[in-house]
């Protein structure tokens, strides 16, 4: 039987891609950058550091990693200005509830503590996980399972007992790499043929097939 359930946040449990790219690229035109929304949005889930580093080196632009990080400063703030715009997927909350007080619940994200956090509270969501983690408690990004391990780790779970409930194909190689059952959903930037090829362990089109999840987790 599974002890846990972990989430992945961004384009996962909320539809926050209109938001994540549009605080990149205001970041970007602050150094006269210019980049594809598609290539940001393929890049969700590595964490805001590592793409401006690819975005930087696809435009030849120099940069150090002090650049990267004040890049990744103001990417925050203009992501906590627009947290209003970020709204749940349908099914998100309607599956939390589902689960609440029946399996230990972890979030596991790339994005920022400052932004995750705001964003939990303001959708009063913060009380239905056990253990949040997030890309300031970590050193590898995903597809490195670090960020997977830590939060079983801090859920006091088996990873191997854990599902992962995921939007990328990032998100489902450290899944597959930390021996983690994974639960792939196309709400994100990646198509179901997409995730497919990543072979996650079940495929649901949203959230909103609860029943399907349950059974899945509860089997």
């Amino acid at each position: 039987m599974f002890q846990a359930v972990i989430f992945d946040w961004d384009g996962t449990l909320a539809d926050t891609e209109r938001v994540v790219v549009s605080s990149f690229q205001k970041a970007l035109s602050k150094i006269n950058v210019e980049t594809s929304d598609d290539f940001i949005q393929r890049r969700i889930g590595i964490g805001a550091f590592k793409t401006f580093r690819e975005i930087l080196q696809s435009a030849d632009f120099l940069f150090d990693d002090a650049l990267i990080e004040h890049l990744v400063k103001d990417k925050i703030l203009n992501a906590l200005e627009m947290s209003n715009q970020v709204i749940l997927f349908p099914g998100s909350l309607e599956l939390l509830i589902s689960l609440y007080g029946r399996i230990k619940l972890g979030l596991a994200s790339m994005n920022n503590e400052k932004v995750v956090l705001h964003l939990l509270d303001i959708m009063n969501l913060e009380r239905y996980f056990d253990a949040i983690l997030t890309i300031n408690d970590i050193s590898k990004p995903k597809p490195d399972p670090e960020i997977f391990l830590k939060c079983a780790r801090k859920l006091k779970a088996d990873p191997e007992k854990c599902v992962i409930v995921e939007d990328s194909i990032f998100g489902i190689k450290a899944a597959k790499k930390a021996k983690i059952d994974c639960i792939a959903v196309p709400t994100g930037a990646y198509s179901k043929k997409e995730l497919e090829k990543a072979n996650p362990d079940l495929i649901v089109h949203s959230l909103k097939e609860k029943d399907k999840i349950l059974e899945f987790i509860f089997q």
